[in-house]
């Protein structure tokens, strides 16, 4: 029967895993956490006692950036950082979840386009402002505190010029950072998104590696620089003498969002976008040749072979992810938001 005129049906959304993808979680001990800014949603994933996955999600404007230890999570957003505390004791449940986050503390940046967020062993939390050019700091008085800005960059002035949007650390310390390009104009970045990328050593404004296709989420693991090569749809590791980007293997999407637990690594893919930004990328043309389309949601990569080893699904509203991070010790996690009665009356005493 046809809909009738005027009346639409409510948006969908269907996550599906691979049929082993729960019991890997259990057995690793770990959960994920997921980014959508499209559909401004943190994503939780986790497994039941039933063998089936836990998928639990809250709503946060342009939700972006992650980061997250056992106890402590940080998420960038519109507007604002949100830094998260797990509020139960080890052993105890809320509702049969394992873990609760709740936002304890947030700074309100203005809409800065806070990308990645890291936090070093010393405490302080570095993010990237992309609309500013730089990486900041937190401020108790201001917006920010910006504390670097490539070498080519002249000045921080609110126009994202070469888009500079991933942060690595390495032995706990903020070091690498991903650029689109290298241009000091505003939206400069666009004329170069099929090789003008780079990544930079914040420590010395070394150049690293150029040559690359729209990079993100640079990650420092296992005595390697990882990082995806967006335009491609490769996830790979930069060769530390040449400085070229080594392809492991291939994902069917516009990949942001890298974590890694042991000899595996977390990869999200985003659908297509169709205001142009993603067009004329070898990313489209292998997607063409291989008669598929982009696809949404993460990829579960084993180090040692390149192969996909399992897998998540998104089809329906949410299309695009930016960020994904490994929950460990943890078997059900879940957060609270601001769109229910439910932070109102938690209590959780120190």
């Amino acid at each position: 029967m046809a809909d009738s005129p005027g009346v639409s049906e409510a948006p969908t959304l269907e996550i599906t895993g691979s049929r082993s993808l729960p019991a890997w979680l259990e057995t690793q001990g770990v959960s994920l956490a997921f980014t959508t800014y499209q559909a401004g949603k943190l994503f939780f994933v986790g497994s039941q006692n039933n063998g089936r996955l836990s998928i639990f999600e809250r709503t946060f404007a342009r939700s972006m950036g992650l980061w997250a230890n056992d106890q402590t999570m940080w998420m960038s957003s519109l507007y604002q950082l949100w830094r998260f505390e797990n509020a139960l004791d080890p052993g105890s449940v809320h509702d049969g979840y394992d873990r609760l986050y709740v936002p304890r503390v947030g700074y309100t940046t203005g809409d800065v386009d806070a990308h990645d967020v890291v936090v070093e062993d010393s405490g302080r939390v570095l993010f990237v402002s992309t609309m500013l050019n730089c990486i900041a700091t937190l401020s108790e008085t201001r917006s920010l505190k910006p504390v670097w800005k490539p070498p080519f960059i002249s000045k921080i002035i609110p126009e994202d010029r070469c888009h500079l949007n991933g942060l690595a650390t390495r032995d706990g310390e903020a070091r690498y950072a991903t650029s689109v390009s290298r241009t000091d104009v505003i939206d400069g970045w666009r004329e170069h998104r099929r090789d003008g990328g780079c990544v930079i050593d914040i420590t010395t404004n070394e150049i690293v590696a150029t040559g690359l296709s729209m990079p993100h989420s640079p990650r420092w693991h296992g005595g390697k620089l990882w990082l995806l090569n967006a335009g491609t749809g490769e996830f790979g590791f930069i060769d530390p003498d040449s400085g070229k980007f080594e392809p492991v293997a291939f994902c069917p999407g516009f990949l942001r969002g890298l974590a890694f637990h042991g000899d595996y690594a977390v990869v999200g893919m985003s659908g297509p976008r169709h205001d142009g930004t993603f067009s004329g990328l070898e990313l489209e043309e292998r997607l063409a040749k291989l008669e598929v389309s982009g696809r949404c949601g993460l990829q579960i990569i084993d180090l040692k072979t390149g192969a996909v080893a399992h897998w998540l699904n998104i089809e329906g509203i949410v299309t695009e992810l930016y960020d994904v991070a490994v929950l460990s010790g943890t078997r059900r996690p879940m957060a609270l938001g601001f769109k229910t009665k439910e932070i109102e009356h938690l209590l959780a005493l120190e």
